[in-house]
């Protein structure tokens, strides 16, 4: 049995979120990260959305996200366009698809699986509420060893290809997403030159004779 306790965000939970954007984003702009209004936002536009790993009582790591709509047709946008400002209130309870907004875990437990529990949460929303998949950005940290001989699309191709690795989207990949494009001007990261992937997961059990917007917890 894991060590480690999943559940979602509390009021209690929210002066520890922004510390955790701070430590696990080192290389994002100051006004990237999400701070304790964001989180208070977040808890009160979609509660069971916001995953949160504890250790014990210590925050370790946390998935954010919303529900909207997405036109893979016309899907450029910023991060902060489509979340607005890290406040969610573009949440949308009868949007086919979760936004996948961030994903943090503390560097000190990177690799024991933390990753992949909130994705498994993640999926779970979905299921529950009968969505279609999760949509998000996906930033590339390893892209800063590459970048001075390679574009960010030989890059990416590469990484698909298992040809190289990528710290995110690598694993991403073994979680079943797939890249459906890519993203200018996402954010600011200096390790990936603001680019990010546009990354898909679609719901196996997405039953689209099922008009429900929302299920009872």
């Amino acid at each position: 049995m894991s060590r480690y306790t999943i559940t979602t965000i509390q009021p209690d939970h929210f002066a520890a979120l922004e510390e955790l954007q701070r430590v696990a984003y080192p290389t994002l702009g100051e006004q990237e990260l999400m701070r304790v209004e964001h989180f208070a936002s977040q808890y009160a536009v979609f509660a069971e959305g916001q995953i949160v790993v504890l250790d014990g009582e210590r925050v370790i790591g946390q998935g954010s996200g919303f529900f909207t709509d997405f036109d893979f047709e016309d899907h450029a946008h910023t991060f902060a366009e489509i979340c607005d400002n890290f406040y969610f209130r573009t949440h949308d309870p009868d949007g086919d698809y979760y936004y996948g907004a961030d994903i943090s875990v503390h560097p000190e437990y990177r690799g024991r699986g933390i990753g992949k529990m909130i994705y498994k949460a993640r999926k779970n929303v979905v299921r529950r509420y009968n969505r279609r998949g999760i949509v998000a950005g996906g930033v590339l940290p390893g892209y800063a060893r590459y970048k001075q001989r390679m574009a960010v699309d030989e890059y990416v191709r590469r990484v698909v290809a298992g040809e190289l690795k990528d710290p995110t989207l690598t694993f991403q990949l073994k979680q079943g997403f797939i890249v459906r494009g890519l993203l200018q001007n996402y954010l600011e990261d200096s390790a990936s030159d603001n680019w990010a992937t546009l990354i898909l997961w679609e719901n196996p059990d997405f039953d689209p004779g099922d008009v429900r917007s929302m299920v009872e917890s």
